[in-house]
């Protein structure tokens, strides 16, 4: 049975949805933060050596990065469903988004993040870095006009990209851009992911109602 490591506030709530969604039987086991410091406990290093979450354990398997965790578990598990036929061109779509959430999207949300921390002294990066936001945020809101989910119909790929449109909604960001604002709406209410969320625990990033 998988095991997923699931950390509090963080971007293993979206494995749980993930196998929600497919209805698959899986074991929580439940990690918190710090409460001064916000960084993961010590024990998960045990688990695996860069002591981060998530991380899934399939017997011998253990398998960390949460897009690579998303296609382990659609590959292995999914029995073709969440995911566009392989030889299609909408995979290499879905593709894009799977590897795009944090190779490209999350940076500048997490630079914007950190650098809020420093008040006066991040102001040399913050024009930079809300262009960055602004491009990829555009982006995103732009590839959603005219269709519920990424590819059109719900996949993992918008469970992927999840924890994008959620730190996006948290900082505000959302405003003045209504489809996705209706699209992290649409997939919170999701029963699969109130489902995921009543498991793994409080989760600031979820829904606000």
């Amino acid at each position: 049975m998988l095991v997923v490591h699931h950390l509090n506030d963080s971007r293993s709530q979206r494995v749980l949805w993930l196998l929600e969604e497919l209805e698959l039987p899986y074991v929580i086991a439940q990690h918190q933060r710090d409460a001064v410091t916000r960084l993961a406990p010590p024990e998960l290093a045990a688990i695996h050596p860069l002591g981060k979450s998530p991380v899934v354990v399939d017997g011998d398997q253990t398998i960390i990065e949460s897009g690579a965790i998303i296609d382990f578990i659609i590959r292995r598990h999914g029995g073709g469903r969440l995911q566009p036929e392989a030889s299609s061109p909408a995979y290499d779509t879905y593709q894009q988004w799977l590897h795009y959430a944090e190779g490209s999207a999350m940076l500048p949300i997490m630079l914007a993040m950190y650098t809020g921390r420093l008040g006066e002294a991040a102001a040399p990066l913050v024009p930079r870095i809300t262009s960055e936001l602004d491009n990829h945020l555009g982006y995103v809101e732009q590839s959603l006009a005219g269709r519920d989910y990424l590819i059109g119909a719900f996949s993992a790929a918008d469970v992927q990209m999840s924890f994008v449109g959620e730190a996006a909604a948290m900082s505000g960001r959302l405003a003045s851009l209504p489809n996705m604002a209706a699209w992290v709406k649409r997939f919170q209410d999701r029963p699969a992911y109130r489902t995921a969320l009543a498991k793994g625990g409080p989760y600031n990033m979820g829904p606000r109602d």
